[in-house]
């Protein structure tokens, strides 16, 4: 979430100099394109009309589905608040999360689902003081499979001091990835700062992806070249290296956190050019099963 230092010499330990390689081998051209197809796997729609705290943006309706066309965003995936929002859009391939906290409202989970209002299922892991193991969560991991949908983990830091780190770190994900192998994980934010604890997990498990949103948040253009390189290109880069698939990792922005625009800037640096659509767009598609993008 915010820019928090982790030691990067252990990304050099394991990509070393043939991913500095690898980055910079991408013909110019090519680097200045746009992704011909992008979802953001990682968004928010509580609009308030007022401007987000750190980005500035307006979060209202009409500035998500400006943010959306401007970005050549295809589709999103949205994810929801406990309660949900009666503003919630529902056009341009955006589909929905059922957003839970403790206790559960399984009923409202259920019926979302059965009734297709959900495509997943997102717990506040750090915002609420519960691991992913925790008892209250296991009935939503067998909705899950039986809804065949994926489940989505806040991980990393908390955009709220109340927050208790030792609930967000990815590795937990571990124990329930293996629990429930039918079942589809997300780690999001790649458990930034333990962005290493989140590959390992992506890369041991079958069954768990991750999406890279809001590894910073607020005006890009405040912050130096040096620091876009250091918390987002490199780390992404890092992470795509070390679980050995383009498969693994999901574009998203954490919108209203951060625009959309000057987000996907910065990411594409750090993924090669021929990856583009498996990362922008393909793994999205088939994670969140949104089939009615075309393949």
């Amino acid at each position: 979430m915010k820019k928090i230092m982790f030691d990067l010499k252990c990304i050099f330990l394991f990509s070393a100099m043939a991913s500095v390689a690898a980055c910079s081998s991408v013909p110019k051209k090519q680097t200045e394109e746009w992704p011909v197809r992008i979802i953001d796997a990682h968004t928010h729609t509580g609009f308030d009309g007022l401007p987000e705290r750190s980005s500035g943006i307006i979060y209202s309706k009409a500035e998500y589905f400006n943010e959306l066309d401007a970005s050549h965003v295809v589709g999103a995936v949205v994810m929801g608040g406990r309660e949900g929002s009666a503003d919630e859009p529902t056009d341009h391939h955006v589909v929905h999360c059922a957003g839970v906290g403790i206790p559960v409202d399984y009923k409202r989970v259920r019926t979302g689902l059965k009734s297709k209002k959900y495509s997943c299922i997102k717990i506040y892991l750090g915002y609420v003081h519960a691991y992913p193991s925790d008892k209250a969560y296991q009935p939503l991991y067998k909705m899950a499979e039986e809804f065949d949908v994926p489940v989505v983990f806040h991980t990393g830091d908390t955009y709220s001091i109340k927050g208790k780190l030792k609930y967000s770190d990815p590795l937990t994900v571990d124990e329930v990835a293996v629990d429930y192998p039918k079942v589809t994980f997300v780690i999001a934010h790649v458990g930034n700062p333990w962005i290493q604890s989140a590959a390992e997990v992506a890369y041991k498990n079958p069954n768990v992806y991750l999406d890279g949103s809001a590894l910073l948040i607020g005006k890009l253009s405040d912050y130096s070249k040096e620091d876009l390189e250091k918390y987002v290109i490199e780390p992404l880069h890092w992470v795509l290296g070390y679980v050995e698939s383009s498969k693994k990792l999901m574009f998203g922005t954490d919108w209203p956190l951060v625009n959309m625009h000057d987000y996907i800037s910065v990411f594409k640096k750090a993924i090669p050019y021929e990856q583009w659509d498996q990362v922008f767009y393909k793994n999205a598609r088939r994670v969140f099963k949104m089939n009615e993008l075309p393949e």
